[in-house]
């Protein structure tokens, strides 16, 4: 944690200053940034549970499919694309 105290006759504006000054050297704004996004890493029973659910979804998928009640599966993992014809607004 990084503290700052107003010196005699200091202006606001100048330990405003001393504090963003402090603040950069310490790391603490670097820090923040690299954990802004980050994501924890699932539990083992969630990672168990999600390949169990991954089983199961295929199993499904294929049984229909020999049934002839679903489409075949589609290769890939691309979205609908716009075709270059399509105004983009």
């Amino acid at each position: 944690m990084v503290e700052v105290r107003k010196r005699e006759h200091e202006t606001t504006g100048a330990m405003l200053r001393r504090f963003t000054r402090r603040v950069q050297q310490s790391g603490i704004l670097v820090q923040a940034r690299k954990l802004k996004f980050r994501k924890n890493e699932p539990t083992k029973r969630q990672s168990r549970e999600g390949a169990l659910r991954r089983i199961t979804l295929s199993k499904e998928r294929t049984r229909l499919e020999k049934l002839g009640k679903a489409p075949p599966e589609k290769k890939g993992r691309g979205g609908a694309r716009r075709s270059p014809s399509t105004p983009t607004r």
